[in-house]
């Protein structure tokens, strides 16, 4: 069977499902525990002969010798069973359910699955079968899956800036999908002929990330493994574990991250009175600049704490990062002083799931202690201003982004040009910005555009009206959201 074939039932078969009721999430969690149970029976087999720890009483063939109510009950007990063992199966199938109410559908999808050697199938295809089903998911603006999913231009964009390189360590804090991880494992693999040993070490060692939502953390360890990262009998790359909890194991030689955007920490409580409070929940480190409830200013800081002293990272922010004062502005400086702050990507709304997104790239790379500032100049690219993107009928391209890879010029970052001149062009969306002029502005404020906004100017040029209102929709709920975000704190401050 080909590929296009599998794609092809893979989706049919779910379309087949959403008339039950059964969203793109449920359905990605069900064939991931199916393919999982399918690919330990093929490793089970020669010439792999290998034990995944599934007892024989919940292996496949168990799934397929029954129907009806008894594939139903026996499904149910083989999901919760397996959910307590270690390894890698046990976080595949942590608090696993059974979404499939039709016994009859189940046993058809179980067939389907069955129909496909898929230990024998090819990572590119494995992986575009997944890929396709969680960028599905993240579309279903209901299910909420967007805010775990990167678009696939900016990642393939970032990695494309960074070039990591073989033997080389990459975290993600906050992995979601892990589409970082495979934006990076494709890059190694279609930029360096590796050896043996550089090979085991992409599939073993490479990867190290943190997901703390189960759901998501599940898919994210399906999808690399898929990818032919990890082992069907191993660990796994991915912990449970709040990653801005306690100070990393180990430092690594990059970062590539997209942190998880909303409220600012919190925690819910009873009192002696009985009555539910809400507080503020900061994160006590002494590796941290500031104490702060503000999330996303703590991966920052965390991130900084995962590189080695010659390590790098790419990430994804808000623009509260960037203006925030307090200990956003003590972040800042910090960050400035002990990294090179060098590059700064600034994004069009309309790109992301979650809606009301504003956000921003930073590029930083880690250095020894000294007393000087180590970040000289930092470099801005505006692709927000006069820029209209959409999800669906104009998605921000790899090739949207050719011109700011272009500029960053990550074979030698230190030779750059400004595109942008107060003379001859100022419509260039490239410009650098000296350590002095940004410690001069108020609160070290790196929110910073230069470029005339031409809707405002051009009445005769004005964008699609489908792009105006996108636009006005995700203003809206970009300020709707600064203004959750303050009531939260004022409420939390008062209780």
């Amino acid at each position: 069977m080909n590929a296009e074939t599998i794609v092809s039932k893979v989706w049919s078969f779910c379309t087949t499902l959403r008339d039950d009721g059964v969203g793109y999430g449920d359905y990605l969690e069900q064939l991931t525990y199916l393919i999982f149970l399918k690919m330990a029976d093929e490793y089970s087999k020669p010439p792999y002969l290998r034990d995944v720890g599934i007892p024989e009483a919940y292996n496949w063939p168990s799934l397929r010798s029954r129907k009806g109510a008894e594939l139903e009950a026996h499904y149910i007990t083989l999901l919760r069973e397996l959910g307590i063992k270690q390894g890698m199966l046990g976080q595949i199938f942590t608090k696993a359910q059974n979404k499939i109410q039709d016994p009859a559908k189940l046993s058809r999808l179980i067939e389907m699955v069955n129909d496909t050697q898929w230990v024998m199938l090819g990572a590119d295809t494995k992986g575009t079968i997944y890929e396709g089903l969680l960028e599905k998911n993240a579309e279903d603006t209901k299910s909420g899956a967007g805010q775990y999913f990167t678009p696939r231009s900016l990642i393939q964009a970032m990695v494309a800036c960074m070039r990591p390189e073989p033997g080389h360590t990459i975290a993600d804090p906050a992995c979601g999908t892990g589409g970082f991880f495979l934006a990076a494992y494709d890059y190694l693999i279609s930029h360096h002929k590796l050896d043996k040993k550089q090979k085991a070490f992409l599939k073993h060692d490479t990867f190290s990330g943190n997901e703390i939502v189960a759901n998501t953390r599940r898919m994210c360890l399906m999808n690399m493994f898929l990818h032919n990262i990890g082992e069907i009998d191993g660990e796994g790359a991915v912990s449970a574990n709040d990653a801005l909890i306690s100070p990393p194991a180990h430092t690594v030689d990059m970062v590539l991250a997209n942190p998880p955007f909303g409220k600012k920490s919190s925690m819910t409580f009873t009192n002696e009175e009985g009555e539910q409070e809400k507080d503020d929940l900061t994160y006590n480190r002494q590796d941290f600049w500031a104490t702060t409830s503000n999330k996303q200013v703590n991966f920052v800081q965390h991130i900084r704490t995962l590189l080695k002293s010659t390590g790098r990272a790419a990430v994804v922010v808000p623009d509260n990062v960037l203006f925030e004062g307090g200990a956003g502005e003590t972040v800042r400086k910090k960050l400035m002083e002990t990294t090179e702050l060098h590059t700064i990507l600034r994004l069009p709304t309309g790109i992301f799931y979650a809606n009301g997104v504003k956000a921003n790239v930073l590029f930083f790379d880690n250095r020894p202690a000294q007393k000087e500032p180590w970040t000289k100049e930092i470099w801005f690219y505006d692709y927000r201003t006069n820029i209209h993107h959409t999800l669906k009928k104009k998605p921000m391209r790899f090739d949207d982004l050719a011109d700011f890879i272009a500029c960053f010029s990550p074979e030698n970052r230190h030779n750059r040009t400004e595109t942008w001149s107060a003379e001859t062009n100022p419509e260039g969306r490239w410009r650098k910005y000296s350590y002095q002029e940004i410690i001069a502005r108020d609160k070290t404020s790196l929110d910073i555009f230069w470029l005339k906004d031409k809707s405002l100017a051009d009445l005769d040029n004005l964008p699609d009206p489908e792009d105006l209102a996108a636009e006005i929709i995700e203003n809206i709920e970009a300020g709707l959201n600064s203004f959750k975000e303050v009531a939260f704190h004022l409420n939390s401050s008062t209780v």
